[in-house]
C-alpha cells in the first residue's frame, strides 16, 4: 500500500480523534436551542461538509434567520472545543501509527473540513502537532469536500505529487475528495457504515489505523 507513497494525509474528525460523538452532542444541543428538531441521524446527513455549509443547509431548510451562520458556528465550535479538551480521545492506533510512518520517511499532513481553531485544538489536546509537516483546513477555501481542494492544497504544501499521496478518510465525501485529487484512499468507516456500498470507491478499507502497521 505504501509503495511509491511519499506522504500520508489524514482527515481529522473520526480518523485522528474520536470527535464524531462530540460533534453530534454539540450540534444536537445547539440546533435544538435555535428551534430545529435534531438527532444523530440528522448529523450524519451532512458528514464531511464544512460546518458552515452544514449550518446553511439546515437554516435554509427550517427558515432560521434570528441567528447568523457565523454566530451559530462560533457557538457550536466553542462548545465542541470544550468537549474535546474535557473528553477528546485519539482514534485507535493513532499514537502508534504516527511515529511508525515518520520512521518510514513519509511526510504527514492533515486535510480537514473543520475550521482552523478546532484543528489546532485537536492537535494540541492530543499532543501530536510535532508529527505533522502541514495542517490544512478547508475553512477559508472556495470549496470544501467532496471537492479535492483541501487535499490538493495539502499535497502542494508538502511538495509531494498527488499521485504519491495516501489519504485516510472515514466519510464518503472525504473519499470522493481524495479520489478526485488522484490520491490513493484508505477508508476507515465508523461501525454504522461498515457495510455501506458507497465506501467501495476507496482503494483500501481497514478496521482501524493500527492495521497500517502490519502491511
Amino acid at each position: 500500500m505504501l509503495t511509491d507513497i511519499k506522504a500520508v494525509i489524514f482527515d481529522m474528525d473520526g480518523v485522528i480523534i474520536d470527535s464524531e460523538p462530540l460533534w453530534r452532542r454539540a450540534m444536537i444541543k445547539s440546533f435544538i436551542e435555535v428551534g430545529i428538531p435534531f438527532s444523530d441521524e440528522h448529523c450524519r446527513i451532512t458528514t464531511g461538509l464544512r460546518f458552515k455549509e452544514v449550518i446553511d443547509f439546515w437554516f435554509k431548510k427550517h427558515h432560521i434567520s434570528h441567528i447568523s451562520i457565523d454566530e451559530f458556528d462560533d457557538l457550536v465550535i466553542n462548545r465542541l472545543c470544550v468537549l474535546i479538551k474535557e473528553e477528546g480521545k485519539a482514534m485507535k492506533g493513532l499514537i502508534e501509527i504516527l511515529p511508525f510512518l515518520k520512521k518510514k520517511g513519509l511526510k504527514l499532513g492533515i486535510g480537514t473540513s473543520s475550521n482552523t481553531k478546532l484543528m489546532n485544538t485537536v492537535v494540541d489536546v492530543l499532543n501530536i502537532r510535532h508529527y505533522f509537516d502541514e495542517l490544512c483546513s478547508a475553512e477559508h477555501m472556495s470549496h470544501g469536500k467532496p471537492h479535492p481542494m483541501v487535499y490538493l492544497n495539502c499535497a502542494e504544501k508538502l511538495n509531494v505529487k498527488p499521485l504519491q499521496c495516501l489519504v485516510i478518510e472515514d466519510s464518503v465525501n472525504g473519499i470522493i475528495a481524495g479520489k478526485a485529487a488522484q490520491m490513493k484512499v484508505l477508508a476507515i468507516p465508523e461501525d454504522i457504515n461498515k457495510n455501506n456500498p458507497k465506501f467501495s470507491i476507496a482503494d483500501y478499507t481497514m478496521e482501524s489505523l493500527i492495521e497500517l502497521m502490519t502491511i
